[in-house]
């Protein structure tokens, strides 16, 4: 059995764990080995779980822009001005919050000009990245924050450093967002749009580490502070300018880009994937067993340890955690499905993937002082998808329907939790087998979500509930037999939530029988 002793362990729940406390509770209730003990502590304030740690990433990349969101007025696809109607509605169904575009390694080498005006005028242009496929343009800036206002998303901008100009980069936020007369903002108005957008969050680079420019901490660090000089505010518009941030726990590129940028930032970025093998042999995303499954999931812990790091190298400029943490990337990276072109990065996603979003959400919570907003990587046809298509057929993953369960955790208060877990192992090696997260809605309604990664056993979770007086519990799971089952085109319903019924409240504690391979989401009305 696994007893959190980390304050900041996705266990604990960044509570001081009284483990003599736990280890009477465990006694006086009878747990058995093999089960999980925990406490809930609802007369305390965790901060708010901000409903921007459940974000999203559109890239021009593969199918997840073209012939995904986007299919243009012409198409016989149902849309919504250009928009696919079916993404839209799936999308406004869990309360999507913002949507981070149009990078990713293409936001350094996207030049904004060249996504304005009538589209016969726009120029075609290489993907250099992503398999240097012409990307028409017709998916531009206007195309973009109309989307997120008909969704209702806050917009998060990739800005051009890696081959981009500060002037560039000046003139986009000033046609996007100045109300005045100059022109730009006239120039916005000649192509349709007479008020202008808020817009307001700004990324300066991304991935300059990497295919961003191959540059230094250093370097880039000089840069930034030039961008970010030009980076201004118009019309009461105001911009949280997010540095680039380390590939994981590059703790060096942390370092170095906060002692030199410091409070010039409002943001820093963090990405991290999901591979459990090198870059060149990825994994499959279906087919495997419980090898491959134990493999993803203990990876996936690996999320947190960069977050500690990247947060402590934060912590020592900025310890009154001013400066938000960004992870605008992260999921699964999976080798792509055959017949797809590589570059396209088309994977499946199984139920081993809606147990580690729901595991890395819950880390998001646990840091929720100093992440501000999390992006997973990618929102349509792309890596860890929320939804794939295949012409006019459209499909929610379970990755979907896990982000679906969760909006309950939106905007609500952390209620700071303790929790001692058996050990899922395989093989020599072993992970927690329960990961836990709870909060209060404005409602007053208390919601717990549970991930159980074990493959075969049910972990039974006996809870006290301290400032929790609750008379009534309901929930839903989402679980399968097959621990790669996945939704297909011919069968787009084969693995959603259903009703459960395993939960169970007796003398101010919660009883919870969590299935193997599972995620449940519970909601315990209080006592009026």
């Amino acid at each position: 059995m696994s007893i959190a002793r980390d304050p900041r362990s996705p266990l604990i729940h960044r509570s001081t764990l009284c483990l003599a406390g736990l280890l009477a509770l465990c006694v006086a209730s009878g747990v058995r080995a093999g089960d999980a003990v925990g406490e809930i502590h609802g007369d305390q304030d965790g901060g708010k779980i901000s409903r921007h740690l459940y974000g999203h990433f559109a890239e021009h990349l593969g199918r997840c822009i073209y012939d995904g969101i986007w299919v243009g007025e012409d198409s016989a696809v149902p849309n919504t001005h250009g928009y696919r109607t079916d993404i839209v509605e799936a999308l406004k169904a869990i309360d999507i919050p913002n949507l981070r575009w149009p990078g990713g390694c293409f936001a350094d080498d996207y030049h904004w000009r060249d996504g304005i005006g009538p589209l016969d005028q726009r120029p075609k242009r290489v993907n250099l990245h992503w398999g240097k496929v012409i990307d028409t343009n017709a998916f531009g800036t206007h195309e973009f924050l109309d989307l997120c206002e008909l969704l209702g998303a806050d917009p998060y901008i990739a800005g051009n450093v890696g081959s981009g100009t500060p002037e560039e980069m000046r003139d986009w936020i000033e046609y996007m967002t100045f109300d005045g007369d100059s022109q730009l903002a006239n120039l916005r108005r000649a192509n349709g749009r007479e008020k202008p957008w808020k817009v307001k969050y700004f990324g300066i680079g991304n991935e300059n580490w990497g295919c961003g420019g191959q540059m230094t901490p250093e370097y880039y660090s000089d840069l930034y502070r030039r961008y970010a000089t030009f980076c201004h505010e118009y019309s009461g518009n105001r911009l949280v300018r997010i540095a680039c941030g380390p590939n994981g726990a590059d703790r060096n590129w942390s370092r170095v880009v906060m002692q030199r940028v410091g409070g010039r930032t409002q943001g820093l970025s963090l990405h991290q994937y999901t591979l459990a093998a090198p870059w060149g042999d990825k994994l499959p995303a279906t087919g495997f067993g419980e090898e491959k499954w134990f493999a993803i999931l203990k990876e996936s812990l690996g999320i947190e340890h960069a977050i500690r790091v990247t947060e402590e190298e934060m912590d020592r400029v900025d310890p009154k955690k001013r400066i938000g943490l960004f992870v605008d990337e992260w999921g699964a990276w999976y080798r792509t499905e055959p017949g797809a072109p590589d570059y396209g990065l088309y994977q499946q996603n199984s139920l081993r993937d809606a147990l580690l979003a729901g595991m890395s959400l819950h880390m998001f919570h646990e840091h929720n002082d100093r992440i501000h907003m999390a992006n997973i990587a990618q929102v349509v046809n792309v890596l860890q998808a929320m939804i794939l298509t295949e012409g006019d057929k459209m499909l929610r993953t379970p990755t979907y329907h896990v982000f679906e369960m969760f909006k309950v955790h939106h905007d609500a208060t952390r209620l700071p939790l303790e929790l001692t877990s058996p050990d899922y192992a395989f093989g020599g090696e072993s992970m927690p087998a329960l990961s836990v997260s709870a909060s209060r809605d404005d409602a007053g309604k208390v919601h717990v979500s549970i991930v159980n990664v074990d493959a075969k056993a049910p972990v039974k979770l006996r809870c006290r509930l301290s400032g929790v007086d609750a008379g009534a519990v309901r929930g839903r799971v989402l679980t399968a037999q097959r621990l790669d089952a996945h939704n297909t085109f011919e069968s787009p319903d084969r693995l959603t939530p259903r009703e459960f019924d395993g939960a169970s409240l007796a003398d101010g504690e919660l009883v919870v029988e969590a299935p193997p391979r599972s995620v449940l989401v519970l909601e315990l009305d209080e006592k009026k």
